[in-house]
C-alpha cells in the first residue's frame, strides 16, 4: 500500500487486501492506516478504488502476516499510536507465526506513544513490550492477567496505564519508577486494599478502583497519598471509613463512592473536596466538609441527616432524593450560590421560605413528599423549573405566576389542585412558561381563562380532572401549543378554535364523552391523535390529509362506523388503529369470561417506538391467554420480531416440556434473533395464563417470566402483587456481582461496557457471557381475589409505583381506557421516552363453573352407569363430527330402518354393555392428571334438502352461529354448563334448552353456540333453561335439541339404533322424522311386512328395558346432577 512518509496512526485490520507487488519486503515501509475493521478497511477501499481497482484479492491479516510480512519490517515500523484489538488473539493462535508474533514486544518502534492490547485474551503481561521506551499511554484491560513482571519499572515515559477488568492482586515494586504516571486504572480487579506503591508514584492523581474487593476506606492511607485528586471506589464492598488520626486531607477534590455498602459516612477531613457521589448505599448520616464542596449527590439511601460545616458558600448543585429527610438542611438554605436542589421521594412536610427566597436557585424538586401549602412569595425569584408532584398541595402562592416571571417548566400533577392563580395583571402576559403538566387534580372549567396569561406554553397537560367544557376563545388564545393533553375528563366536544392552533402535533383526548370529531385534520404540523374510549358516531374529514400525521387512534368508540371512503382516505397514515368487527368464536366467546385486556403504546417525545405488545386472549385451541411486552430502548427491530415469533416459541416449548417451557422460550427466541441479536437487545415479560391439570384444587395458574426491566404485576384484593425481577445493575446486587466477577466493565453511568444498564437480555449476544438470556421465572396459582394484571416497560414503572398503579386503573372497567390512562400519567408524570402498559381485567370466580358437577358419570344406553375406565369408541361428545341425513321422509327412512339399524348397531357398539365417559370439566375445576379432558369444539353437520315440516331452507333466515351452503347446513357448536337458578336470555336465537334429570330440580343446562378459529372475538350466545326430561341412551352424549335454520329441530334421541328412533316417533311432537304441522297418525310409522316381525320384537324388547329402567331410577340417588356434552 503506497502512502506518505509521515505515521500518525496504525490500527489493524482483519482483513487488509495487498497484492504481491505491495508487499513490503525487504525494506522499511511506512503506513499511513491499517483499519481495525473491515467495514473501516472498505470504505477506504472505496475511496482509493481507483488507485488499485485490479487489486481485489483479499488475504486475511493473519494469512498475511504469517507469510509475507518480514520481520525486520514491523521492527523498523515509525508508528505514534498503534491498537491490536481482538485480532492480536488470531495472530498469536497461529503456531507457524507465533515465534515472530510473541517477538512484538521487541519491536524497536521508535517513535510509538500509544498502544492498546485490550480484550486480547493474553493471559500473561508480554514481558517484550517492556522494551517500548517512548510509550506514554498503554491499555491492557480485560486480558485475564494475573499479575505483572518486574520489568514494568522500564517504561519511564509512561503517564496512562489501564489494567481494568484483570485478576490483579498486588502491583510489584518496580512500578515505583514510573515517576510519570498521572492516571492508573485498577478497575475490576481484585484488590482488597488501596496499593501501597501508589504512595512513591507522586505524580499519580487519578486512581480508578472501582469494582474490586475493598470493605474498609482507609482514609490514613489516602493522607499519605497526598498528590491524588481524584478516587472512583464505585461498585466495592465497603461497609465503613476509618481514620486512626484526624489529619485533614488537601488533595482529593473528587471522589466516588457509588453502589457500596455503606450506613454511615465521615468524610470531613477532606477539607478539599468538591465533588462527591454516594448514591445506592444504606447512609443514614453524612457529615462533610464544606470548604471547597461544590455538588454532592446522595440520591437513594436512608439519609435523615446531612450534616456540612461550615456552609458550603460554593455548592452549585444537591441532590438528595429518594431518602427519609423530613426537613430541608438549614445550612441548604443559606448557600448563596445554589442552583440545583433535589428532595423529592423524601418525608417532608413543609418547604422553608427562604429556600423559595433564593436568588441562585434555578431548579427545585419536591415532588413526592407530604407538602400540604407552600409559603407565599414576596420577592421576585430567578427560579426556571419547579417540581411539585405527588404532594397534599390544594393551591399554589397566589403570587408565583407574578414573582417568578423566568419561570419555564411547573410540575403540580398529582395534588388536589382545585384552582390556578392569576397571571401578571395587564394586556401582554410576561409569563414565560412553557411546560405545565396538571394531571391528575381536582381542576374545573374556571382553571381554563388563567392559562390564557400564559402565551408561550407549548406542553399543557390536563388530564384526569374535572373539566367538562374548554372555551373556544381560550384555546384560540393559545398559539404556540404543541402538545395538548386532555384526557379522562367529561369534556363532550373539543373546540372548533383549535384550529388556530398550528404549531399542534400532538392530540391526546381519550376516555372522554366526545362525540363528534374535533377539527384537527386542518392543522398541517399534526402528528399524533388520540380520541380512543369516547362516544365518536362519525367523522368529517377534508379531501387531503396533512402529510405529517402519522398515528390516529379511534379504538373504543363503539358507535363509530367508517365507510370505505374514510378507511381509503386514512390508508396512508402509518399507524391507524379502531376496534375490529366482533365475531362469534368458541375459544373467544369462553375466554371473554375469563379475562380481557387493553394495550397502550405511546413513543412520547422520541421519533420511533421502540415497544411492542403480545396480547393474545385465546391462545393454543383453549381456555388459555398469552400476554407479552418487549422494550428495544433504542430499537425497533428486535421488539417487533420477539412480537411475531414468540408465542409460536411458547406453543411448541409447552408441547414438549411441562417444566422448562418458559424458560426455554427465552433461550429459543433469543438464538431465533440471529444476526438482528448479535448487537441489538431487548427486554421482555411474558404471561402464560393455563389450565393447572396437576392440581385441581386451584382453577388458573400464571407463569411469568421476564428479563431486563420489563415487569408485571397482579393486582390481588386490591393490592399490587409483584410477578417479575428488574434485570439491571442499580436495583439487582446480585447480577451486579456476576458481572463484577466475569470482569465485565461497568461505566459510571451505570453501563455493561457501556451499552446497556440491563444484565439480561434477549439479544447483545456479542456481550456474552456478561448479558444473559436466562429469564427469571415465576408461577401463581389465580384465585377468585385477582382483579387484574398489569405490564410495563421500564419507563411505565420508572413513574408510576406499583401500589399508585393498581390504583389509578382499578375502579376502571374498560382496561383499554386502563392501559391509556396509565401511559398518560406516565407521561405527566415526566416520561419522555416511549412508554407501554397493557391491562388485563381478570374473571376468575366459581360463578363461571362450565363443568359437570364432581362425581358424576355419564349413563350408558342400557340404563347403568359407565364406571369404566377403558377408552371406549369416540362418539361426537369427544369431538368427532356425526352428520344425519334427513333427505328422506319418515316413512321412507322406515322402509330402510333394518339395514340403517344394523350398521349403526355396529359402529357404536351398542350392546348394552357399560360404556366408560370422561368427566368433563372447566378451567376452574380441571381434572386429575390420569383423565385430563382435551377441549375439542365439536361440529355437527346436518343435510336437507327440504325441511320436515314443507318449508324450504331458504325461506327462513339463518340463525346466528349457523353456516349454510346450499341444501347443507353445518352448526358449529361448544357446548357448557352453567350452575345457577336464574339466567336471562340474550338472544332470540339461542333459545336451546335441556336439563338433568331429577324430580325437584330447577337448574339446567345452558347451550354455548361459538363459532369457530377466531381470537379476537367475546361475544357468546346463551341458551336459556327449560324443564323437559333427559334421556339415559347414549345419544345423550351426542345432540341436544337446535334450531336450524330451515326451522327443523334436532330432538335429544333415546339411542343411536334407528329403529328404536321410528319406535318413539308417534309419542314426540317434534323431531327428525315427525314435522309438526303434519300430524297425521297413519303416516307417522310405516314397516314393511318382511320387518314387521323383527321390529315388533325389538319394540317389545324396548319397553321392557324402558320397564327396568324406570324402576332402577326410583332407587337412584335424589341429588341432581348436572353435564354438559360437547357436540
Amino acid at each position: 500500500m503506497r502512502c506518505s512518509m509521515q505515521t500518525t496512526h496504525v490500527q489493524v485490520s482483519a482483513m487488509l487486501p495487498l497484492s504481491k507487488e505491495q508487499h513490503p519486503q525487504g525494506y522499511k515501509a511506512k503506513w499511513r492506516n491499517i483499519h481495525s475493521s473491515y467495514t473501516d478497511h472498505y470504505k477506504y477501499f472505496e475511496s482509493k478504488k481507483g488507485h488499485y481497482k485490479e487489486e481485489n484479492n483479499s488475504k486475511t491479516f493473519q494469512s498475511y502476516i504469517s507469510r509475507h510480512l518480514k520481520q525486520e519490517v514491523i521492527f523498523s515500523l515509525k508508528l505514534i499510536n498503534l491498537v491490536l484489538l481482538p485480532i492480536l488473539e488470531r495472530l498469536l493462535q497461529n503456531k507457524s507465526y507465533l515465534p515472530r508474533a510473541t517477538c512484538l514486544g521487541k519491536v524497536r518502534f521508535s517513535q510509538l506513544k500509544s498502544l492498546n492490547l485490550s480484550h486480547n485474551r493474553l493471559g500473561e503481561f508480554p514481558v517484550s513490550l517492556c522494551e517500548i521506551s517512548t510509550l506514554t499511554e498503554l491499555n491492557i484491560s480485560c486480558n485475564g492477567l494475573h499479575y505483572l513482571p518486574s520489568q514494568i519499572g522500564k517504561l519511564l515515559n509512561l503517564q496512562t496505564f489501564w489494567l481494568d477488568g484483570n485478576f490483579l492482586t498486588s502491583l510489584p515494586e518496580e512500578m515505583g519508577n514510573l515517576q510519570q504516571l498521572s492516571c492508573l486504572g485498577l478497575s475490576f480487579n481484585n484488590f482488597c486494599e488501596l496499593p501501597a506503591i501508589c504512595e512513591k508514584l507522586v505524580t499519580l492523581d487519578k486512581l480508578a478502583l472501582a469494582g474490586n474487593l475493598l470493605e474498609t476506606l482507609d482514609l490514613t492511607v489516602l493522607n499519605r497519598m497526598g498528590h491524588i485528586k481524584s478516587v472512583d471506589l464505585r461498585l466495592n464492598n465497603l461497609k465503613r471509613a476509618a481514620a486512626d488520626t484526624l489529619e485533614e486531607n488537601k488533595s482529593v477534590a473528587y471522589m466516588d463512592l457509588r453502589d457500596n455498602q455503606m450506613t454511615d459516612l465521615d468524610l470531613s477531613s477532606l477539607v478539599s473536596l468538591e465533588q462527591l457521589h454516594c448514591e445506592r448505599n444504606k447512609l443514614r448520616e453524612l457529615t462533610l466538609s464544606g470548604f471547597s464542596l461544590r455538588a454532592l449527590y446522595a440520591n437513594s439511601n436512608c439519609l435523615t441527616a446531612v450534616n456540612i460545616y461550615p456552609v458550603p458558600d460554593l455548592l452549585t448543585c444537591l441532590e438528595l432524593s429518594h431518602n427519609q429527610l423530613q426537613c430541608v438542611p438549614d445550612w441548604a438554605c443559606e448557600a448563596k450560590k445554589l442552583e440545583v436542589l433535589d428532595v423529592s421521594y423524601n418525608l417532608l412536610l413543609e418547604l422553608p421560605s427562604r429556600i423559595l427566597r433564593s436568588l441562585s436557585l434555578r431548579k427545585l424538586m419536591v415532588g413526592h413528599n407530604r407538602l400540604q401549602s407552600l409559603p407565599p412569595l414576596l420577592e421576585h425569584i430567578p427560579l426556571e423549573v419547579l417540581d411539585l408532584q405527588h404532594n397534599l398541595l390544594t393551591k399554589l402562592p397566589e403570587t408565583l405566576f407574578v414573582k417568578a416571571l423566568n419561570l419555564r417548566y411547573l410540575n403540580a400533577s398529582a395534588n388536589s389542585l382545585e384552582s390556578l392563580p392569576s397571571t401578571c395583571p395587564g394586556e401582554e402576559s410576561l409569563s414565560m412558561l412553557q411546560l405545565l403538566y396538571l394531571t391528575n387534580n381536582n381542576l374545573t372549567d374556571q382553571c381554563i381563562p388563567v392559562l390564557v396569561g400564559h402565551p408561550n406554553l407549548r406542553i399543557l397537560h390536563l388530564a384526569n380532572n374535572n373539566l367538562q367544557t374548554f372555551p373556544a376563545s381560550k384555546l384560540s388564545k393559545l398559539e404556540h401549543l404543541e402538545e395538548l393533553n386532555l384526557s379522562g375528563n367529561k369534556l363532550k366536544t373539543i373546540p372548533t378554535t383549535v384550529a388556530n392552533c398550528k404549531l399542534l402535533h400532538t392530540l391526546i383526548a381519550h376516555s372522554n364523552e366526545i362525540s363528534i370529531f374535533p377539527e384537527i385534520l386542518h392543522l398541517p404540523r399534526i402528528q399524533f391523535v388520540d380520541l380512543s374510549c369516547n362516544e365518536l358516531t362519525e367523522i368529517l374529514i377534508p379531501e387531503a390529509l396533512p402529510g405529517a400525521l402519522q398515528e390516529l387512534d379511534l379504538s373504543g368508540n363503539t358507535n363509530l362506523v367508517l365507510e370505505h371512503k374514510t378507511l381509503d382516505i386514512f390508508s396512508h397514515i402509518t399507524t391507524l388503529k379502531i376496534d375490529a368487527k366482533p365475531s362469534l368464536t368458541a375459544d373467544s366467546a369462553l375466554t371473554s369470561v375469563f379475562w380481557s385486556h387493553g394495550v397502550a403504546e405511546m413513543a412520547g417525545q422520541r421519533n420511533k417506538l421502540c415497544v411492542s405488545s403480545l396480547a393474545l386472549g385465546s391462545f393454543a385451541e383453549g381456555v388459555e391467554a398469552v400476554y407479552g411486552m418487549f422494550d428495544g430502548d433504542k430499537n425497533e427491530e428486535l421488539p417487533r420480531l420477539l412480537q411475531c415469533t414468540m408465542a409460536d416459541v411458547l406453543l411448541e416449548e409447552v408441547q414438549q416440556s411441562d417444566t422448562m417451557f418458559m424458560s426455554n422460550t427465552f433461550l429459543v427466541s433469543h438464538r431465533k434473533l440471529g444476526m438482528a441479536g448479535q448487537k441489538l437487545g431487548s427486554s421482555a415479560v411474558l404471561c402464560y395464563i393455563r389450565n393447572e391439570v396437576a392440581d385441581p384444587a386451584s382453577n388458573f395458574s400464571l407463569t411469568v417470566a421476564n428479563v431486563g426491566t420489563c415487569q408485571a404485576v397482579l393486582c390481588r384484593s386490591g393490592k399490587a402483587l409483584p410477578l417479575s425481577k428488574v434485570f439491571s445493575l442499580e436495583q439487582c446486587s446480585e447480577e451486579a456481582r456476576r458481572v463484577k466477577e466475569q470482569k465485565a466493565i461497568i461505566t459510571e453511568d451505570n453501563k455493561v461496557n457501556g451499552v446497556t444498564c440491563c444484565t439480561r437480555m434477549l439479544g447483545c449476544t456479542y456481550l456474552h457471557p456478561w448479558i444473559l438470556p436466562k429469564p427469571h421465572v415465576s408461577s401463581i396459582p389465580l384465585t377468585v381475589q385477582d382483579e387484574l394484571l398489569l405490564l410495563g416497560n421500564k419507563a411505565l414503572w420508572e413513574h408510576l409505583s406499583y401500589a399508585e398503579a393498581v390504583s389509578a386503573v382499578r375502579h376502571l372497567h374498560d382496561p383499554l381506557a386502563a392501559a391509556k390512562k396509565l401511559c398518560t400519567l406516565a407521561q405527566s408524570y415526566g416520561c419522555q421516552d416511549n412508554v407501554g402498559a397493557m391491562v388485563v381485567c381478570l374473571n376468575i370466580s366459581e360463578d363461571n363453573c362450565t363443568c359437570e358437577m364432581h362425581g358424576l358419570t355419564l349413563t350408558g344406553p342400557g340404563g347403568f352407569s359407565s364406571t369404566t375406565t377403558k377408552p371406549a369408541t369416540p362418539s361426537c361428545s369427544s369431538g368427532i363430527a356425526s352428520e344425519f341425513s334427513s333427505e328422506l321422509s319418515a316413512s321412507e327412512v322406515s322402509s330402510e330402518v333394518g339395514s340403517t339399524a344394523s350398521d349403526e348397531h355396529n359402529a357404536v357398539g351398542l350392546d348394552g354393555s357399560l360404556l366408560p365417559r370422561q368427566e368433563r370439566r372447566c378451567s376452574l375445576h380441571p381434572v386429575p392428571p390420569s383423565s385430563i379432558f382435551q377441549r375439542q369444539p365439536s361440529s355437527a353437520t346436518f343435510s336437507s334438502n327440504q325441511s320436515d315440516n314443507g318449508l324450504d331452507s331458504d325461506d327462513e333466515q339463518p340463525v346466528e352461529g349457523v353456516m349454510t351452503n346450499g341444501s347443507k347446513v353445518e352448526v358449529e357448536v361448544d357446548i357448557h354448563c352453567c350452575k345457577g337458578k336464574s339466567l336471562e336470555l340474550q338472544h332470540p336465537a339461542a333459545e336451546y334448552s335441556s336439563s338433568a334429570p331429577g324430580p325437584e330440580d330447577d337448574s339446567g343446562l345452558v347451550l354455548i353456540i361459538r363459532r369457530q378459529n377466531s381470537v379476537n372475538s367475546n361475544t357468546v350466545q346463551r341458551g336459556v333453561k327449560e324443564k323437559c326430561e333427559l334421556q339415559k341412551s347414549l345419544s345423550t352424549c351426542c345432540l341436544y335439541g337446535k334450531k336450524l335454520s330451515n326451522g327443523s329441530i334436532v330432538p335429544l334421541e333415546e339411542s343411536l339404533n334407528l329403529i328404536e328412533v321410528a319406535t318413539e316417533a308417534p309419542k314426540k311432537k317434534t323431531g327428525y322424522f315427525a314435522a309438526p304441522s303434519q300430524m297425521e297418525p297413519e303416516d307417522q310409522f310405516v314397516v314393511p311386512p318382511d320387518l314387521e316381525e323383527e321390529v315388533k320384537e325389538q319394540m317389545k324388547q324396548h319397553q321392557e328395558d324402558r320397564a327396568d329402567q324406570e324402576l332402577k331410577e326410583e332407587h337412584a340417588a335424589s341429588l341432581p346432577e348436572e353435564f354438559d356434552t360437547a357436540l
